[in-house]
Parts: C-alpha cells; sequence; structure tokens
C-alpha cells in the first residue's frame, strides 16, 4: 500500500536524492571542462551518483514501508544501479564486463516486471503512474 509521507519520513530519501543529482551536476561539469579535475576522477564521479541513487531510493522505500513483493523488486533494482556503479569504478578488472551485464539483465528485468504488472499493488501516484480499475471492480 502507498502511503504519503510526512517531511520528516521523506528527508533521509529527498536528501540522498540531491546529492545524487548533484553529484550528476558534477560529472557533466567533468565533460564540460575535464583538465579541472584530477585523473581518473571521471571513474569515481561516474559510479558515484549510481551508487548514491541506489541508497536512495532504497531509503525511500525503507520509508514507505511497501508490500514484501515490492521491496524484493526495490532491492533488484538497487543491485541493477551497483553493478552498474561497480563496472564503472573498476572498468579494467575482469569481472567488469560481467558487472554490466548483470546491470542490464536486472534493468529489464525491472521493466518487463512493470510491464507485466508485478507485483500486483496498488500504483506509485509519486512516480506519475495511472491506474485503471478493472473490469470487475466496475461490476
Amino acid at each position: 500500500m502507498y502511503i504519503r509521507l510526512d517531511r520528516a519520513h521523506r528527508a533521509l530519501p529527498v536528501i540522498l536524492g540531491v546529492v545524487s543529482l548533484v553529484s550528476v551536476g558534477v560529472l557533466l561539469g567533468w565533460d564540460a571542462a575535464p583538465k579541472l579535475f584530477p585523473h581518473r576522477a571521471h571513474v569515481v564521479l561516474g559510479a558515484f551518483p549510481l551508487a548514491m541513487i541506489a541508497v536512495a531510493y532504497l531509503a525511500y522505500q525503507a520509508a514507505h514501508r511497501p508490500a514484501p513483493m515490492e521491496v524484493v523488486k526495490a532491492v533488484l533494482l538497487a543491485i541493477a544501479f551497483l553493478f552498474w556503479a561497480a563496472n564503472q569504478l573498476w572498468p579494467n578488472i575482469p569481472q567488469s564486463m560481467l558487472f554490466n551485464d548483470i546491470a542490464i539483465a536486472l534493468f529489464v528485468l525491472d521493466v518487463f516486471l512493470v510491464m507485466i504488472g508485478w507485483p500486483g499493488s496498488s500504483p506509485d501516484e509519486s512516480f506519475g503512474e495511472t491506474f485503471a480499475a478493472s473490469e470487475k471492480e466496475h461490476s
């Protein structure tokens, strides 16, 4: 069940989300002027926002106290972001391609689960999803 949160419960996820967005800004700053940054800074700048948004999303989900299957889905998505971050942080290790492939698999799985409506739960209006009542609910 989706619940609206008061400011106190939204604070940590929002703060972590803002840190993620700021770090994306710094990453784009590197793209605009790489000479202003230390050597190999892009490695950390590319990984940090991915890892941070994974943590922010888990904090968001924890504050909302979703159904157990929604927690599983949220954890899968966070793990996908963490594998992507690992791929960015350690691009030259032998497992790098595996990290990337696991991230791809989990992102594809997440979108597929959204498309088939799993888990069956009430929509999360904060993500702009719409809800149409089924034929049974109209009867």
